[in-house]
């Protein structure tokens, strides 16, 4: 049996490789993404310990708030000056240097246009001179405030050199400040930045007024330990000196911990690619599944006789998932060997996206390895059971009978398909209604399995019916007829085919309903409660927003034509002791005008410095109402703060659901607002009072002013950046269904070789065969598409009533979109049937009418 399937396997290579095909591709997903963090997540590893290498000990007061990195990263709070000379005097101390560090510094290029980061920091800091770490690569060190050193890849990227006037966007100041830069700096290994972080270097008293906002203060020590003093005991000894309220750190800490974080924001990413390698495999099973079905109803007779020889059920079954085992096997090598050169691309293309980021070597790690073969092998096999059981019962006396592909009762299948179905249904509704408990997002992604399940399993019902509605549009010739009924013959085979399009296309459809039905409902909503004409913002690139002076808001409500004005704040606070996404107003009265809201309860009027609103849903979660108190601590705060409730306000009318005074807003991460929603009066045209705003942010290159219809076009065109790298990706289970459909129509053309030869013998010309072939790869895409497009649609529509109460209220039915998914399902058709066609035109007619 053994010799018997391996000569099987070599007379069906080409058959086995293009199933093999898909396995090859979700392992490489896999691996590919395991292969990518471990490579990044090294790289980061060295990146740190080398940039805290000679820190024995740091000091920073700790964080008022817990704030991830991929959030935009801890504020690390300042303090005086007398607490590094506490530090100093502590026994052990051969050093103590006052730093400032903090995020948010800004360079403004040659072009004018400030310099962005798409994740690494933007750093600010003091000039503390050369060390082993920083080296003056061009220039001098800064020796008055208006000097700057920038490290290279930031005057790489603003296109400035040493002498050039440049201006600078700072944490506490948004607006433009110039300086001379008088220096470069590098680091040690000749790199021009650590984990492309920009970095620029101030004197200390500038650096403390524009990144901390304190004159004479600092947010963090370095300590050099004594000769013979460990990190450890030096750490230990400046803890206790200082007291609980420090964080007191080695450097081997503080690179450990720089590290896990931005490994946190790996692992998302990492999810992410398995998620899509998920899908993929999913495909590959639909498409292995049908090629392992097909092959084992061409073998009917062969099976039969090796049964009649003295085969049993069982060896039967094994020569069949020997097979399948084979596949995996030599897929999950090489997917494995694809994904490792997939990740080291990626990780190249990370490490220059991220300005630089000097890559470590290539690893591949055990679970690369692992899951490789795990996957590629258990898919293949759990893919082929199903075929090998059916042909452990083909009866020896089956080889005395033509080869053939009877149809069988579909009346177990569409029961199993529909209680799948309804399994699918029930998990995708406790999920997207709450009532999951902690496993949401795996209740609701196990209901969509379920669901693509079940949806395959009824699809032979429906098949033939609508494959016979389709063909009929290609019924006007002879190829196209015979096309049609060959589409139909075998509704099983057509359904798997068809379904494993149906996936990748589903999935893109319900993303695209989601995201459009939300980008519709931002701007609905946008339009009929926000009465401002103007907006005064910028376009957020980084984990957190564009930032504009204070002034701003005040200047602009002077202005004649202005009827109101609101400046919004925005950050995390610790409200009651949980961690809460707040935002502070400048006029509350104010923000009441441009959302036409009045207040549930209280009195919505311009909020004291002790006093907060809350919206109907804020009141819920806090269990506050008018009257009640509350405390909140802040990002920059010295200690909590304690509020009293005096409004509640509608939620779809407010710009939060805690609402704090602006005296708040200056102790947030970013003390100045991110938005102004500026009402004119009546009469009043846009054209004239933009020019006098826009004046008014001339010196924040990061910030615009747009119309209402423009501010919110901005707002959401996130949404088609996303919805494309979706598309992009899901594109890979489309390329598996494309393998499917052409070995499908492969094997079916090898299935009906007499009949093709008998066709050609009665008067069929090759360039109807091929029209033949193509009507039928076209009529399975096609209704693949269609499968593709309502499930997408459902379950997209099913999200979205979910979603209703979090604001998404308007159902959008991609119509553009869809068309464009059928008008692409036909062209996969064609390209899919190309091959199979020509090979179906070069059949020897006698040698067909021959063929047994």
């Amino acid at each position: 049996m053994f010799r018997a399937t391996l000569k099987s396997l070599l007379a069906r290579k080409v058959r086995l490789i293009l199933s093999g095909l898909a396995v090859v591709l979700g392992v490489m997903f896999v691996s590919g993404a395991f292969v990518l963090t471990d490579t990044l997540g090294r790289s980061f590893d060295a990146v740190f310990a080398d940039a805290y290498d000679g820190v024995d000990v740091n000091v920073a007061a700790r964080p008022k708030i817990a704030v991830g990195e991929v959030e935009g990263g801890q504020v690390s709070p300042a303090f005086p000056a007398d607490v590094v000379r506490r530090v100093e005097s502590v026994p052990g101390v051969a050093g103590a240097t006052g730093e400032v560090t903090a995020d948010g510094a800004r360079l403004i290029g040659s072009n004018g246009k400030a310099v962005t980061s798409f994740g690494p920091p933007q750093l600010g800091r003091n000039w503390t001179g050369e060390s082993d770490l920083v080296e003056l690569r061009a220039g001098r060190a800064p020796q008055a405030d208006d000097e700057i050193v920038v490290n290279v890849a930031l005057a790489t990227a603003a296109k400035v050199t040493v002498g050039d006037r440049v201006g600078a966007l700072t944490a506490f100041e948004s607006d433009r400040r110039d300086f001379t830069l008088v220096g470069v700096i590098g680091y040690s290994g000749g790199r021009d930045s650590i984990g492309g972080m920009s970095e620029i270097s101030f004197t200390t008293p500038a650096a403390q007024r524009l990144m901390l906002g304190k004159p004479g203060a600092f947010n963090s020590v370095t300590v050099r330990a004594a000769e013979g003093v460990t990190p450890e005991a030096l750490r230990d000894e400046v803890a206790r000196a200082l007291g609980p309220a420090y964080e007191v750190k080695t450097g081997e800490q503080l690179s450990a911990d720089a590290s896990a974080s931005l490994k946190e924001g790996l692992s998302f990413f990492n999810k992410v690619l398995l998620g899509f390698a998920a899908v993929a495999l999913l495909v590959g099973t639909f498409l292995i599944l049908n090629t392992f079905s097909i092959i084992v109803a061409q073998r009917t007779r062969e099976l039969a006789l090796m049964r009649a020889i003295g085969a049993s059920r069982r060896q039967i079954i094994g020569s069949v998932v020997l097979e399948a085992l084979a596949i995996g096997l030599v897929a999950s090598i090489v997917g494995l060997g694809a994904g490792i050169g997939v990740g080291a691309l990626l990780a190249w293309a990370f490490g220059r996206f991220a300005g630089g980021l000097t890559l470590a070597g290539l690893g591949v790690p055990p679970v690369a390895v692992i899951s490789a073969f795990a996957v590629g092998m258990l898919i293949t096999v759990v893919a082929a059971l199903l075929p090998a059981l059916r042909a452990s019962r083909i009866p020896p006396i089956a080889a005395m009978q033509d080869v053939a592909t009877p149809d069988r009762p579909l009346t177990r299948v569409t029961v199993s398909g529909a209680v799948v179905t309804a399994v699918g249904g029930v998990l995708l509704a406790l999920g997207l209604t709450d009532n999951a408990g902690g496993a949401t997002l795996m209740v609701i992604l196990v209901g969509v399995l379920f669901a693509f399940i079940g949806v395959a399993l009824l699809t032979p019902l429906i098949s033939r019916p609508v494959v016979s509605v389709l063909g009929a549009l290609f019924a006007w010739s002879v190829p196209g007829k015979l096309g049609r009924l060959n589409s139909g013959r075998n509704p099983r085979r057509t359904a798997i085919t068809a379904a494993a399009l149906m996936v990748g296309i589903a999935l893109v459809t319900g993303v695209t309903v989601i995201l459009d039905s939300a980008k519709s409902s931002i701007a609905a909503a946008a339009e009929s409660t926000v009465d401002a004409q103007l907006v005064i913002a910028g376009a957020q690139t980084g984990p957190r927003p564009p930032t504009f002076d204070p002034t701003v808001v005040d200047r602009a409500a002077a202005l004649p034509g202005v009827s109101a004005v609101v400046g919004v704040y925005n950050d995390n606070a610790v409200v009651d002791g949980d961690r809460t996404y707040v935002v502070a107003v400048t006029d509350l009265a104010a923000m009441g005008t441009i959302y036409h809201t009045t207040a549930q309860s209280g009195t919505l009027a311009t909020l004291r410095p002790d006093q907060v609103a809350l919206s109907v849903s804020g009141a819920k979660e806090l269990g506050k109402s008018v009257g009640d108190r509350l405390t909140a601590q802040f990002a920059r705060g010295e200690g909590p703060h304690t509020y009293t409730v005096t409004a509640v306000l509608p939620d779809d009318r407010v710009a939060g659901s805690v609402i704090l005074p602006k005296e708040a807003g200056a102790e947030f991460t970013r003390p100045q607002p991110f938005t102004a929603l500026v009402q004119l009066t009546p009469g009043t045209a846009v054209s004239q009072v933009q020019p006098q705003l826009e004046a008014l942010v001339a010196g924040n290159p990061e910030v615009s002013v747009a119309d209402r219809a423009s501010f919110i076009e901005q707002q959401t065109s996130g949404f088609d950046t996303l919805l494309t790298m979706i598309q992009i990706l899901l594109a890979l289970a489309i390329v598996i269904a494309v393998l499917g459909i052409v070995n499908t129509l492969a094997l079916s053309v090898l299935e009906r070789t007499r009949e093709l030869g008998l066709l050609r013998a009665i008067g069929l010309r090759r360039a109807q065969t091929m029209r033949m072939i193509i009507v039928e790869a076209v009529v399975i895409s096609v209704f693949g598409a269609l499968l593709g497009v309502a499930v997408g649609t459902g379950l997209g529509a099913a999200v979205v009533r979910a979603l209703a109460d979090e604001g998404i209220t308007d159902l959008v039915l991609p119509w553009s979109q869809m068309g464009l998914f059928l008008g692409l399902a036909a062209l996969i058709g064609v390209v899919a049937a190309v091959l199979p066609a020509i090979r179906a035109a070069r059949i020897n007619v006698l040698g067909a009418i021959a063929h047994d």
